[in-house]
């Protein structure tokens, strides 16, 4: 079976990548010959001999640009370009080309974001919004991959992606399978505790009784970071530790020390192993504006935290309120965020709801992943 993965750029601390490589880690143990088409991709060579069982390799599509609507344009038109010219049973692509037979809604439906960012916006970063070229786009490259005759499966990453591709683009229920992503269960395990809780909250002055809410993610704004924060100011005890990079982070931190927050609040920047950062932690907090399913939360479940998230995350899918964490309706509302996070504080409560989100996962492991996967292209290459 030669299957083409389609993903244009390498980022260590992105969700979409982390799926990409456990993907192929996973695939490579079974009758699976993967072809990656990038950018670029560090550290991946071919690992077998073309044509062997278990082979990857990697072809690099890397046109000039200037500007992200020029980079995924060319990137695009390169990569189909190049499709033409090798022969692969399926393309699966992690980006909105035309030219695949399957689609990963990893990043969800760009209109959706672009509606649930209007709400949080304020009438200027509207009209920016409406007006940028880069969003026009990319509506217009969700509009035509949808439509493409060549489209012949959607894996959505949640049921909320689902529901939002059947509502905005009317794709048949045939062509949309909810795959969740999958998470080594023994990397991420509730005993990173042992090992990481002491050392990392040493290393931030943080003492062993503190409550830790940990926040790890790119995107600081569209993943709720500001209302966290203003949630935490008013909770007298807590600490919040954030990972992750973001252009935003010189004012996040101002607005920090504007609530009073310094000495509760931790950057510690990106991070390529959060490992440890789940093991000193008691709580994650998402409270995104829009997700279809970050890794970060199957990670920092299986982990054994407890999860406090929004609606408009698909993690939420996965949580019952006070079982395995806390879902709150609106991310905007800054009191219901605030009572969530006071839950999830009570004394024991973060422990117990912590193993209870670690069985809730314990599903989704890679081996599960790839099973789907694998049944889903044998099942789309017999009717091809």
């Amino acid at each position: 079976m030669k299957i083409a993965l389609v993903r244009q750029r390498y980022n260590p601390y992105g969700g979409a990548e982390r799926f990409v490589e456990r993907a192929m880690t996973a695939l490579a143990t079974r009758d699976v010959e993967l072809t990656l088409l990038t950018r670029a991709w560090p550290g991946h060579k071919e690992a077998a001999e073309p044509g062997s069982s278990g082979a990857r390799r990697v072809i690099r599509c890397d046109p000039f640009y200037l500007g992200r609507v020029w980079r995924d344009w060319s990137f695009a038109r390169a990569v189909c370009a190049t499709l033409e010219s090798h022969s692969f049973d399926l393309v699966q692509s992690h980006e909105r080309i035309a030219c695949c037979d399957v689609y990963r809604a990893g990043d969800g439906v760009h209109r959706q974001w672009l509606a649930n960012r209007g709400r949080a916006a304020g009438a200027w970063e509207r009209i920016a919004l409406a007006l940028n070229p880069y969003h026009w786009y990319t509506l217009a490259a969700e509009r035509r991959l949808f439509a493409s005759p060549r489209l012949r499966a959607v894996i959505c990453n949640s049921n909320m992606v689902k529901e939002e591709l059947r509502r905005h683009f009317g794709l048949p229920e045939s062509k949309l399978r909810v795959i969740y992503s999958g998470v080594d269960l023994a990397l991420f395990h509730p005993d990173l505790r042992l090992t990481w809780r002491a050392q990392k909250r040493a290393e931030l002055g943080i003492g062993d009784t503190s409550l830790v809410f940990l926040f790890v993610g790119s995107g600081f704004r569209r993943k709720g970071l500001p209302q966290l924060l203003r949630a935490l100011s008013s909770l007298r005890d807590g600490h919040l530790v954030v990972v992750g990079a973001d252009k935003e982070l010189p004012q996040l931190r101002r607005a920090a020390e504007e609530l009073n927050l310094a000495d509760r609040v931790h950057f510690a920047g990106g991070q390529e192993d959060v490992k440890p950062w789940y093991g000193m932690a008691d709580c994650f907090a998402l409270p995104t504006l829009y997700d279809p399913f970050p890794n970060a939360a199957l990670e920092a479940m299986a982990s054994g935290l407890p999860l406090v998230t929004s609606l408009q995350c698909g993690a939420a899918e996965l949580i019952e309120s006070g079982v395995e964490g806390y879902v709150c309706r609106d991310p905007l509302d800054v009191v219901e965020l605030a009572r969530c996070l006071s839950l999830a504080a009570a004394p024991g409560q973060a422990q117990r709801m912590g193993a209870a989100a670690r069985r809730r996962v314990e599903p989704f492991g890679l081996e599960a992943m790839a099973q789907q996967l694998t049944q889903l292209y044998a099942g789309l290459i017999r009717t091809k």
